[in-house]
């Protein structure tokens, strides 16, 4: 009787349980690269048997704050059932399609268009393959949470693959791998390159580092690359007292043309410099560097809440790029300086540099820096970046990153320091899996670390339009800023450049030589100098003199045309750091540890997390997401 009594509560018990659920079907995606002289990627995805509607959908954004409608790429959508029969399919909207029949399975189809490069692009070519996946790859609308594998298949025998994704078929041979992810969001973060690229690997503090280049051995120096790269990681993690990975995969191209910078993605980098810029400006590849680097922590694990998760069918509207990239730019320079990379008075003239940025820009009187934020969606347009129009939120973010580290540093006499603050987000946002308010979430950090109040600071200076307190801040540190008016070179003509693209001309000075010469707004600038227009036009004339002559190829309604041009002159007001009229010793002691260098202090330990590389750690958001126009 006793073990009846007992079995029909255990029984009652079992009936009342919930099934288990089943484990959620995979994605499965080939990549067929067949067609690379023409630029086009056929792509097939494996469909399970769920419902007799699926709906399939590719992002209209990725890799820049900007709609770019990766749609307009797609050739031609088909899909089928297990038997090989023709399935119906429906566009619903300009970026998606659905699927009929499919409650067994479907298989769809389509080509794409692949010929943007990277790092903010997709780009297929008979030399080599460059992915951002989420421009090449649909999702399936009901199953972006289920696992996911990516085949990629038909290029040369000799070409490699380099990714961060796990690969299912580890040490593989000829043209065909397989890797894999837990979720769509995890699949398109990491980026693929594919060719015959040179590469080099590291051990730093139990980490390996993987460096690919795809470039002419000709235009970089591998062995200097490497070095580079390590100081950078090493300093980056001495500085979080972190290392959320196993593994770390840098991508880099050099092209002979226009471009630089670099995209962000959870466990790897793409960064593209122009082979000239490379060769004339080291620093700039450093500085972009040590900037996706530090994303690692800033932007893919500490996360603001408008961006997680992603809705890849619409602009994204946060307040806080400022902080996301402005600030990782503040943080990148101070790596720089810990790695050795940067002394001190390079460090202040790059802070002048950024100061002049803003304050001669009108707009920075009516545009807050949360406001530039949420407008970053207009950047494609060349109107929006005119001086008058518009701020930079990575501009005026560095800025307010350094002079927040400042107020840090003052309010707890030089016991807490930004450091402080980031290593408190990483711990309370990044470590509990949980995004931050915005702002109000970096100011609750700052008011954390220092037991103080930053309400008037984040009121008046984030929010706000109010001057900036540099001589207060700067003061703290035995320093004083300099405004004097000085005569520089001047073309007639303004300009603006989009990211990697080319410079575009947006006015023209009536009656100046720019003029005189022909041009005109809208015409594309492709050369500086006899040399790729990879960088700003204001960054070419600021090594230049009145008098001189600039030579730029521009193209536009006029056609293409070689222009000679003699630099006018006008007054701006230049922006110097300079030692105060009397530097205390205890100003000194400070300002040694803001700009803490191996040859003024100590580092600290780094720590180490037990995450591995790939998918393995649950806690990181994926989605790649921010940009770096240096």
């Amino acid at each position: 009787m006793r073990a009846k009594r007992l079995l029909l509560p255990l029984l009652l018990f079992v009936l009342a349980r919930p099934a288990l659920a089943a484990p959620a079907a995979p994605v499965d995606y080939y990549v067929s690269l067949v067609k690379s002289g023409e630029h086009l990627a056929h792509v097939r995805i494996h469909l399970a048997g769920t419902s007799a509607e699926r709906d399939v959908q590719l992002p209209v954004w990725n890799a820049l704050y900007q709609i770019r409608d990766f749609a307009q790429n797609v050739r031609r959508v088909t899909a089928t059932n297990g038997a090989g029969q023709s399935l119906p399919v429906h566009k619903i909207d300009k970026t998606t399609w659905r699927i009929g029949g499919a409650e067994s399975g479907a298989e769809v189809e389509y080509e794409i268009l692949a010929d943007q490069p990277g790092p903010y692009g997709a780009q297929l070519t008979p030399e080599h393959a460059f992915f951002n996946l989420a421009q090449i790859l649909m999702y399936p609308v009901d199953a972006r949470d289920s696992p996911m594998t990516v085949t990629f298949t038909d290029f040369p025998t000799n070409w490699k693959i380099a990714t961060a994704l796990p690969s299912l078929r580890p040490g593989y041979t000829g043209s065909h791998a397989v890797f894999t992810a837990r979720t769509y969001d995890r699949l398109v973060d990491g980026p693929v390159e594919i060719g015959t690229f040179k590469d080099v690997f590291f051990d730093q503090d139990g980490a390996t580092y993987h460096i690919v280049v795809d470039a002419n051995p000709a235009d970089y120096d591998m062995d200097n690359l490497k070095q580079t790269v390590h100081k950078i990681v090493a300093a980056g993690v001495s500085w979080m007292g972190d290392r959320p990975f196993t593994e770390y995969l840098f991508i880099y191209h050099f092209p002979h043309g226009p471009g630089g910078g670099g995209m962000e993605h959870a466990y790897s980098t793409a960064i593209d410099v122009s082979a000239d810029r490379l060769n004339d400006d080291f620093l700039f590849l450093e500085q972009v560097t040590a900037h996706e680097f530090f994303h690692l922590w800033n932007v893919k694990r500490i996360r603001p809440r408008a961006l997680d998760p992603i809705d890849y069918t619409r602009e994204n509207y946060t307040t806080s790029l400022w902080f996301c990239e402005g600030v990782t730019s503040a943080v990148a320079n101070t790596l720089l300086l810990r790695a050795g990379l940067l002394d001190e008075r390079r460090y202040l003239d790059l802070l002048n540099q950024e100061i002049r940025t803003l304050e001669l820009r009108p707009a920075h009187l009516r545009q807050s820096v949360e406001e530039s934020s949420l407008d970053t969606w207009f950047d494609k347009y060349p109107q929006y970046r005119l001086p008058e129009r518009s701020i930079s939120y990575y501009n005026k973010g560095e800025i307010l990153g350094v002079l927040l580290d400042l107020a840090v540093r003052e309010r707890t006499g030089g016991q807490k320091s930004l450091r402080d603050v980031f290593q408190w987000m990483n711990t309370q946002y990044a470590n509990e899996g949980r995004p931050f308010e915005e702002s109000s979430g970096v100011r609750l950090a700052a008011e954390a670390v220092t037991s103080s109040d930053f309400s008037a600071f984040f009121r008046d200076y984030v929010s706000g339009v109010e001057e900036p307190p540099y001589s207060q801040l700067l003061a703290t540190v035995g320093l004083k800023l300099v405004r004097t008016r000085i005569t520089v070179p001047h073309p007639g003509f303004n300009s603006v450049k989009n990211f990697d693209a080319p410079p575009v001309v947006v006015s023209v000075e009536n009656l100046s030589e720019a003029d005189r010469l022909g041009l005109v707004a809208g015409d594309t600038i492709l050369a500086i100098n006899g040399k790729a227009a990879s960088s700003e036009v204001e960054d070419v004339l600021s090594t230049m003199r009145v008098g001189d002559t600039l030579r730029l190829r521009v193209t536009g309604r006029k056609g293409s045309r070689e222009l000679k041009l003699r630099l006018g002159g006008h007054e701006e007001e230049q922006f110097v750091i300079v030692d105060a009229d009397v530097v205390t010793p205890p100003q000194r002691t400070r300002r040694a540890a803001w700009l803490e260098s191996p040859a003024t202090g100590p580092r600290r330990a780094a720590g180490s997390s037990s995450a591995g590389a790939g998918d393995q750690s649950s806690s990181q958001p994926a989605t790649s997401v921010g940009t770096t126009p240096h």
